[in-house]
């Protein structure tokens, strides 16, 4: 079997097939997978001008709380998102539904009242579908809600998105009703 020299330094034997060094691949496996497992330490406000208290950063010391925050105290659902409401989605869907424009619009309305705030849009979704899909949809949903934001005068650098898929409903019943309270955007405020 004779080796040739296929561009860019790929090489393939003379039938085509491609030659495969197992002694790299597996290296390359072995640091993605130690990586892939190495924690990330938790930063001080040294760290992080805008976290912190009086900071500017998303997270404890905002006006609301994450759900993330909220599904750890056990408070997820129980309304203590802070000021501004939340909007729904129709099923396997991310448009902004007109009933949900007055909402967005007295949201951007507080927003401008507070000009220091800052905000980050949480998409999320059902139980239903795969997970990889509902993170795409929530993302898709917090990204909709923030283009609806900055249509109403809100800069977008003071807007975040972050998708948490179908991983944090704030209703676990199987039914149509609970499922409509878990596709939502929820809006968690930080000055």
């Amino acid at each position: 079997m004779i080796r040739v020299r296929l561009g860019r330094g790929g090489w393939v034997n003379s039938v085509g097939a491609p030659v495969i060094r197992i002694g790299a691949a597996a290296m390359l496996c072995m640091m993605l997978a130690v990586a892939g497992c190495a924690s990330k330490q938790p930063t001080t406000g040294a760290e992080n001008p805008g976290a912190g208290a009086g900071g500017s950063g998303l997270g404890e010391e905002g006006v609301g709380k994450t759900s993330l925050q909220q599904m750890q105290q056990g408070t997820l659902g129980a309304g203590t998102g802070g000021p501004l409401t939340d909007i729904h989605f129709d099923y396997d869907d991310f448009t902004i539904r007109p009933q949900d424009s007055e909402i967005l619009r007295a949201n951007a309305q507080w927003l401008e009242k507070n000009p220091n705030a800052r905000v980050q849009v949480e998409g999320h979704c059902d139980e239903r579908g795969s997970e990889e899909y509902n993170i795409a949809l929530g993302a898709k949903r917090a990204q909709s809600a923030k283009e609806y934001l900055t249509t109403l005068g809100v800069a977008g650098d003071r807007i975040s998105t972050i998708s948490y898929g179908k991983e944090l409903p704030v209703c676990t019943e199987h039914d149509d009703s609970c499922w409509a309270q878990n596709r939502r955007a929820h809006f968690v405020v930080s000055k």
